[in-house]
Formats: C-alpha cells, structure tokens, sequence
C-alpha cells in the first residue's frame, strides 16, 4: 500500500501487489460478499467520513498503483503541499486488503513523529475511498541514488546505514517488525546532498509481541531473511534486509542474487557471502564484520539494533574512509557482460535459425537505425533509433544493454548484436528457438549443458579467458548447484534480463507462497545446515 511520495517514474516501474495475494473471494456466499460490502464502506471506523477536497486541493498526479493513487495536494489553510494517497474502495476486494490498509494507518498513526519516518499528517475516508495525507518527499529514492552512484563510500555508507538502523530500532522498540526494508523504501526530504533520508512505506508492515512469531512470506526477494523463507521469523528479519542494503551500498550489487527467484531463494539459504570480488578487498575490515554480523544466518545470533549502532565501524563513521571504491559501475557492467556473453551466444545461434520473414522486420529496423549506413550502429543511433521506431526502454537500459552486450568496448553493435539485442527486447517468448539454442550448447544431448561444453562454447566465440567466465556463468545460472545446466534453469537465463535492480521490484504474496512449497519439496530450506 505503500508508494506515497513516490515520484511517477517510481511508481510506474514498480510492480504493484496483487489484490487477489490472499486466495480467491469470488466464491463467497451471498451473506458473506454483504458483510464484504459492509467493511468496504467504512474502513477506517475511528475516523469520521468527510470531502477531502474541502480541505485540501488536489493537484497533479504522482503515481499509480492497484489500489491508491498518490496526487500533490495542497493545504487550504496554510497553503502547504503535501502528498495524498487516495485508495479506492472498489479495489479492496478482500478482508486482508481492508486489513492491510487499517493497519498501516494504524502504525504511522503509533509510531513517535520522528524525522527519519515520513509524516503522516492524517488519515480520512469518504464514500468512496480512504485518503492518507502525508508530508511529501521530492528528493528521490535511495535506491535511485545508488543507481546513480554505483556504490557509496564508506563515509557515506555509514550515514545511511545509521538512518535506516535507527528506523528499525524504532520500529521494533514501538512492537512493529517493517518487513519490506529495501532502498526503493527510502526517500529523500529533498534533492540536497545532505537531504534527510526518510523511510515512507508501512503497507507490510505489523504489530508483534515479543517472542511472537510469523509464518506468512511478504517482503521482496533479494531483502528477504532465510527464516522468512521458512516461514518462522520475528523482528530480527529486519536486521537481515539492512544489511543487505549495506552490502548493496558499498559495492552496487546484492550479496545474493541469481536470475531467478528460486535461484534468489536459494542463494539466500546457502548464505555464502562473497568478499572477494571488487570493491571488497578495498573495503574495511570493519565495515566486512558489520554486514557479517548483520547477515548472520541464525536470527538468535544476529546483532540488534541496538549492537548495529554501536559497532565501531558506525561509533567511528566519520572516520570511514572517504573514497571512491573504484571504478563500480564500468566494474558492475563488465560482471554483467560476463553473464551475457553466454546469452549472446545462445542469441546468436537462434538469430541463425530465423527464417527471412521473421529477420525481415529486424532488418528493416537496423537500417532505419543506421543513419550513415556503416553497417554499425553507436550508442547515440541506437539510442535515437529506437525511439524513432517507438520503443519502450529507458535511456539508461540501452546504455546497459549496449555496454553489457559490447564487450569489446567499441561503444558500437554489428548486424548480428543488434539482432541479439532485438531478441532479448522480445523476452526469448519463442520454445522452439529455445530448444534450438539449449541444443547447440549440449554437444552429448544428455539435456543438461556441463561446464566443459560451455567452455568449449565461448572458446568458439573469441573468449580467452573462457574457464573463468564459465565459472561465473555456472556460479549465477546453475541455481541448484548440481554442477550443469538444465533447460528450465537456461530458459530462466534467456527470458529474464539480468539488472538486478529491476528484478528487485519484482513482489507478490502468492507467488512466494508457492515458491515456499518448491522450496520444502526441493530440499532447499535445508541449505546452510549442512
């Protein structure tokens, strides 16, 4: 429920939560969809029903989500702005949406006004929808600070760790757990380098008792604590998704991570914590204790707030180091050209297979794209070009794609990688060029590809330092780590993108449900106990 204050960009990338997560309501009985009806027309029950617009002006939209729509609104009386989110009634379809709203009311309502957590100035219903008036955020998300950044310094790092730390030790201390802790929840007061940082999102949050635990897996997957996954945690989760944060703070990228959520999932269980690539030995020891210590496995074992904020890498913040770590982002793309060259490949062998026809409408766009007809094209026609041929992606995902997919450095694509390109815009929807691309890899047709096809694969294709990226290649696609690659775990490779930032976004009860299912059938929840 929670993108108040969201900037449009933001809300309108983020997957929304699905109003359907907790089963299906349309079977009901006649008596019960009244009694439905009836909690739908009054929501908030402490909270008498008036105009919102006789108080305030409603301004322009901000964002959109499933059930609320954030605008600017105006303060009659004072002339403040604000940002209200309005949620429909109608789209409170079940007992658990109106729960949900009722309760994240009710713990911004609870928790002390404190300058790290987003105000909310009130809360009020009407006939048709529950509004909740906040103060607005015009400074952007953490996470697309990050973004921009690639990584913090430690100074920096330390400053942001303290705000969100605190939040937690507030939350827990006021019998709250958040359970949704990640950057895309973080928000700027303003556009300022020192602009406070302020968290904005209570829609998953709950009230707990000490010793009380929860079986129910909400949260988003890269943030999520091993025992979420197995479905017997309390507050220390939120200890779990800070860390992880901070570990994406000092190197741009999550500690685990994979291209898949079982994958993701999996990585978590295992909870193998990797240190060694860069920026990591230029980082303090200090600072690699702390995300230890956060990241521990066992919630029993795990620091508290309170002990996170007196760890002496945040006792001396200050005295953190004040340096860039490194190039992070040209570091970040080149591990993302590695896991692409195996992509490539695979869509370069399907491009082989394409019959004239379906090469046609691609080709045809190349040469519209390909401006002085080289038979290349830059990162500026690429740019230009699709957007003269109406694509949907964002400058900064060319870039990447661009980046990710040239590993020569050239800053240009032939023919053949704009073909490539083009296929993965096309998310691999195609099984048959699928198989044809699993089959070109797997020489011994034993329907798994083993690490010395691969090699030979990339050997094929240029690479000379080939047994290192098939290395990293098996590290992220082969997800349950039996040493090859089946079909199902290729076809994850091809149809997801492989940014983790965007996968991040990716939330939904009931598919977790059922990734919990796969889990305990597939053994996984087991992992890190061995």
């Amino acid at each position: 429920m929670g993108n108040c204050c969201r900037s449009p960009a933001a809300v309108a990338r983020e997957d929304v939560k699905s109003s359907n997560y907790s089963g299906n309501d349309h079977g009901r009985k006649e008596k019960s969809g009244n009694k439905q009806k009836q909690k739908q027309t009054t929501v908030l029950t402490d909270i008498k029903k008036e105009n919102i617009e006789e108080r305030y002006i409603i301004d322009r939209e901000l964002g959109r989500g499933e059930f609320g729509v954030t605008y600017l609104c105006i303060d009659r009386s004072n002339r403040d702005e604000l940002a209200c989110k309005s949620i429909s009634k109608r789209k409170l379809r079940t007992a658990v949406d109106v729960e949900d709203v009722r309760r994240e009311v009710a713990i911004m309502k609870h928790l002390p006004r404190d300058s790290s957590i987003v105000r909310l100035k009130e809360a009020c219903e009407d006939e048709n929808a529950v509004h909740l008036v906040m103060e607005l955020c015009e400074g952007g998300e953490l996470f697309d600070r990050i973004v921009a950044r690639g990584h913090y310094t430690e100074r920096a790092a330390a400053a942001v760790t303290r705000t969100i730390v605190e939040v937690v030790q507030l939350c827990h201390k006021h019998g709250v757990i958040h359970r949704d802790l990640k950057p895309e929840n973080f928000l700027y007061a303003n556009k300022k380098e020192n602009s406070p940082l302020k968290a904005i999102d209570f829609g998953l949050s709950i009230f707990y008792k000490p010793g009380e635990k929860f079986s129910e897996i909400v949260g988003s997957p890269y943030y999520m604590a091993p025992e979420v996954l197995k479905r017997n945690y309390g507050p220390e989760i939120d200890i779990w998704s800070a860390g992880v944060i901070l570990y994406i703070l000092l190197c741009g990228v999550p500690p685990f991570w994979a291209e898949s959520e079982q994958g993701v999932a999996q990585a978590i269980l295992r909870g193998a914590i990797d240190f060694k690539r860069e920026p990591w030995p230029s980082i303090s020891d200090s600072a690699k204790n702390l995300v230890r210590h956060m990241l521990e496995p066992d919630p029993k074992l795990r620091l508290t707030a309170k002990e996170v904020l007196e760890h002496h890498w945040l006792l001396n913040a200050k005295k953190a180091p004040n340096v860039p770590l490194g190039d992070m982002v040209k570091s970040r793309l080149k591990q993302f050209a590695l896991m692409n060259r195996f992509k490539r490949k695979a869509l370069r062998v399907i491009a082989d297979f394409l019959s004239n026809e379906e090469v046609e409408d691609l080709r045809e766009m190349f040469s519209k794209i390909d401006t002085d007809n080289d038979g290349i094209v830059s990162v500026e026609e690429l740019k230009a070009g699709l957007h003269k041929v109406n694509s949907q992606l964002a400058e900064s995902e060319v870039k990447m794609l661009n980046e990710a997919i040239d590993t020569n450095g050239k800053g240009t694509l032939d023919y053949g990688e704009f073909i490539a390109i083009s296929l993965h815009l096309q998310r691999m929807a195609n099984d048959e060029h699928l198989h044809r691309a699993f089959s070109f890899f797997d020489k011994d047709k034993n329907g798994y590809i083993e690490p010395d096809e691969l090699r030979h694969a990339l050997m094929e294709d240029g690479s000379e330092d080939c047994t290192n990226v098939a290395n990293d290649i098996f590290q992220e696609v082969d997800t349950d780590k039996d040493g090859r690659i089946s079909y199902d775990e290729f076809t994850a490779m091809m149809k997801t993108g492989t940014d983790w930032r965007k996968a991040s976004r990716h939330y939904s009860r009931g598919r977790f449900n059922s990734l919990s299912v796969k889990l305990m059938k597939d053994g996984s929840l087991n992992l890190g106990n061995e």
